[in-house]
């Protein structure tokens, strides 16, 4: 990291703080047990709070037409009843021990997250434990829960025109690869799943040497580890999951969709491109690239089309993910602006980068922001529980976390136009539409 980096994050508290000064590669604990779970453990005592968050390598990208949206159901039947705690009794007995959870599903990954005292600990072993070796998948509680998930789904695409057109466009630009559904699922597949589906399912992606848990805070190794072995270390190891062989096709022409809303006050128009998975090198620069774009008020969308009142809005979004995957721009036109005129004006951004590059000045500012986001990130105990394990997962190795602000500071101008150059360029994008009407032919 630059000293001018380190001389602005210092000014603004991010490395006064003594738990982003403590925190380094070595003070992560790690161990694996027999049945093949691995276990994190970051002590910090900062405050007398802890965490576990569990990362289950399943998400949509591990279904199958006939299943999507099966992942992200386990997100609700999770909660629904186990042996040893029954329905609903896994929120009262970590609300009873102070606690809190929550979980959410990717394309790659299903995560659950406890926030609890740090005397609750042997308490959230027990309540994981026993919903990761004895789920009760019964018939009365999987139909109320389709019917919860079949209602998240019709309400996510009437209330986010986001969601509409993303999984409409995900569909023309994926030929081959599961990332081509959505999260959530088709609607058919919903009301499809069977009972041994689910049993399958949640017998081979939560087996225990399928998963990563990351707990931090005010914990000892010892204790972490002597509650493992006698909760976790008994849950039997399966056949590991099939892995996914599907590689996309590379993209050799522009693809189109159009989408009709009527209740779409002004054109949407949603850009996706092909760009590696993130444990790439260009991950970083791809990064940079989206904030520079799309982040803050003087960001190149910002002073190009919000401004000038062409947009309304203007973002990117480049998810982390296991696969090559895509890279979003969206933009949301302003009152009268055609949904051509918007499609043409993002355009116009990118290729400026591609054919004229970046400033050196430009580039500093972004990686400013970003660290600062980094650092303040990493402030808390859950910040870094979820980092480590995101970093463990999507890099391969944790200690690349601490290896980051480095990356990002070795990202030149020219990297910036390179990757602009080789990724966001006609032949590798895909266009979608979303609007009240079609225009007619010409």
């Amino acid at each position: 990291m630059t000293r001018k980096i380190i001389a602005l994050l210092m000014t603004i508290g991010l490395l006064s703080a003594p738990t982003v000064s403590a925190t380094q590669a070595e003070d992560i604990n790690s161990f694996t047990l027999d049945n093949g779970m691995k276990i994190m453990v970051l002590e910090d005592s900062s405050i007398p709070n802890a965490n576990m968050y569990i990362f289950w390598k399943v998400g949509s990208r591990n279904e199958v037409p006939g299943i999507t949206g099966i992942s992200h159901f386990f997100e609700h039947m999770m909660f629904n009843g186990s042996k040893k705690f029954g329905p609903k009794m896994f929120d009262r007995t970590m609300e009873a021990a102070g606690g809190a959870n929550n979980a959410y599903t990717t394309e790659d990954m299903t995560v659950y997250t406890d926030w609890f005292p740090a005397n609750g600990l042997k308490t959230i072993f027990d309540l994981e434990a026993d919903r990761i070796a004895n789920l009760d998948i019964n018939p009365v509680m999987v139909e109320s829960e389709r019917g919860v998930v079949q209602s998240e789904r019709t309400t996510g695409l009437e209330n986010s025109n986001w969601r509409t057109i993303q999984e409409a466009l995900k569909s023309v630009a994926f030929a081959a690869h599961p990332y081509s559904w959505s999260v959530i699922g088709y609607e058919s597949d919903i009301a499809a799943w069977t009972l041994e589906d689910l049993q399958q399912y949640h017998k081979t992606y939560y087996a225990p040497n399928n998963a990563l848990v990351v707990i931090t805070g005010d914990v000892k190794l010892a204790e972490v580890k002597a509650l493992a072995n006698q909760y976790f270390a008994p849950i039997p190891a399966q056949a590991p999951p099939k892995a996914v062989r599907t590689i996309e096709p590379e993209q050799k022409g522009e693809r189109r969709v159009f989408v009709k809303k009527e209740s779409v006050s002004t054109p949407n128009i949603m850009l996706a491109y092909h760009v590696p998975a993130t444990s790439h090198a260009d991950y970083y620069a791809l990064d940079l690239l989206a904030s520079m774009l799309s982040e803050g008020n003087s960001s190149r969308f910002y002073q190009a089309l919000v401004d000038k009142q062409l947009a309304v809005a203007a973002e990117t979004y480049m998810p982390m993910s296991f696969d090559p995957n895509l890279f979003y721009v969206l933009g949301v036109a302003n009152a009268g602006v055609s949904a051509e005129t918007l499609e043409q004006a993002l355009i116009e951004q990118i290729n400026l980068i591609a054919t004229q590059g970046v400033t050196q000045q430009e580039l500093e500012k972004v990686k400013n922001i970003k660290l600062m986001d980094f650092y303040r990130t990493m402030e808390t105990i859950n910040g870094k529980a979820n980092t480590l394990g995101t970093y463990e997962l999507y890099f391969g190795d944790y200690t690349k976390l601490f290896n980051a602000p480095e990356a990002y500071n070795q990202v030149t101008p020219a990297d910036i136009q390179r990757v602009a150059q080789t990724y966001l360029i006609k032949a590798n994008r895909t266009v979608g539409v979303l609007a009240a009407t079609e225009e007619s032919d010409k």
